[in-house]
């Protein structure tokens, strides 16, 4: 998707698997996720993993993708929440491979998978 060769690091295999299981599983198209863009928070910048929009091209679902060795955390998530106040999606995502945490941002609570498919 990003038309540029890229180091497989431990942290790019989640993002990739994440990449395709959004495509595969939940019948997004490619042109609807957005791959390692920027954002600002308090003057700062940061960047999250993975950005999924909606068919009306609104941010729906951010993703922040760690290594298989870095544990989930509550101090993960309560970042994510953090910065994703300026973004304002739907849900967040935080997976490391082999632990996956949906939240729905609007609700407040936790899910068991992603509320939508196909967008």
């Amino acid at each position: 998707m990003r038309k540029k060769y890229i180091q497989l690091t431990p942290e790019e295999w989640v993002r990739q698997h994440i990449v395709s299981f959004l495509i595969e599983h939940k019948q997004l198209g490619k042109g609807l996720i957005s791959i390692e863009k920027g954002t600002s928070f308090n003057g700062l910048k940061k960047r999250y993993d993975l950005k999924v929009y909606d068919n009306s091209l609104n941010l729906i679902l951010l993703v922040e993708c760690k290594a298989p060795s870095i544990k989930l955390t509550e101090e993960t998530l309560i970042q994510s929440l953090t910065y994703a106040q300026s973004e304002k999606p739907r849900y967040i995502m935080l997976s490391n491979g082999l632990q996956h945490i949906y939240y729905d941002v609007v609700n407040k609570q936790f899910l068991e998978d992603l509320a939508f498919s196909g967008i």
